[in-house]
């Protein structure tokens, strides 16, 4: 039987939580301040669907740039190990042991582990115990980027259903509120998925979540005051 571990969906979990958070935040913290500017509902609604558009793009490129970036370095990596393999075998055999002497082998069955995994998989080997370099945690860029938008998406579609449905007078603590309790959610969720304290996570991302849109709201009322 094939035991599943959550780590197995770090990879798209950090994208897809990291991206639903800041579609959350960044939307409503950006309605919040609008909101305080003293701005017609109209404007607030644009400003919404602007934020939900632009952060979705701005989330992909950014995931996409970043995980790409990784890749390469990993790629760089495993091309300098095949180059190393192909001229110098033995002494790639020697430095695979000495990675397992390390984690508590002796020499002698360390040697052997080496040469068994090497004529297996050399590049495999060399790849998951002395690079890092697994299917679990290997690059995917289309992964991240896709991950990352569609979830900013879906975490910025609250803040902006609530300011299409909210009365005006009303729209920004309403705002706050759902965003607030929907992080405290999203961020219990992670902890839970991911097999960490839930509470810990929702507290922590509640928190600064509320900072932020505090942040926005006093930029909001004091630009408005001075623009009227």
């Amino acid at each position: 039987m094939k035991e599943i571990h959550r780590i197995q969906h770090i990879g798209w979990l950090r994208a897809a939580v990291l991206g639903a958070n800041d579609g959350i935040v960044s939307t409503a913290s950006l309605v919040i301040g609008v909101a305080a500017s003293q701005a017609s509902h109209g404007s607030i609604l644009i400003a919404a669907v602007a934020g939900l558009v632009s952060g979705s793009m701005a989330m992909a490129t950014g995931e996409y740039v970043s995980v790409s970036s990784q890749a390469d370095t990993e790629k760089a990596a495993l091309d300098q190990e095949r180059e190393e393999l192909t001229h110098d075998d033995a002494g790639e055999r020697r430095e695979l042991a000495a990675v397992y002497v390390r984690r508590g082998l002796d020499l002698r069955l360390a040697r052997q582990v080496a040469d068994q995994l090497m004529s297996h998989d050399a590049l495999g080997a060399h790849a998951r115990d002395e690079l890092g370099i697994s299917e679990i945690t290997t690059a995917r860029p289309l992964q991240a980027a896709g991950a990352s938008a569609l979830s900013f998406a879906v975490g910025a579609a609250l803040p902006l259903a609530v300011v299409a449905l909210a009365p005006p007078a009303w729209l920004a603590p309403l705002v706050a509120g759902a965003a607030l309790v929907a992080l405290a959610g999203l961020g219990a969720l992670a902890a839970r998925t991911g097999g960490a304290p839930m509470l810990p996570g929702a507290i922590r991302v509640t928190f600064w979540s509320a900072l932020a849109m505090a942040a926005t709201y006093g930029v909001g009322a004091l630009f408005g005051t001075a623009i009227a």
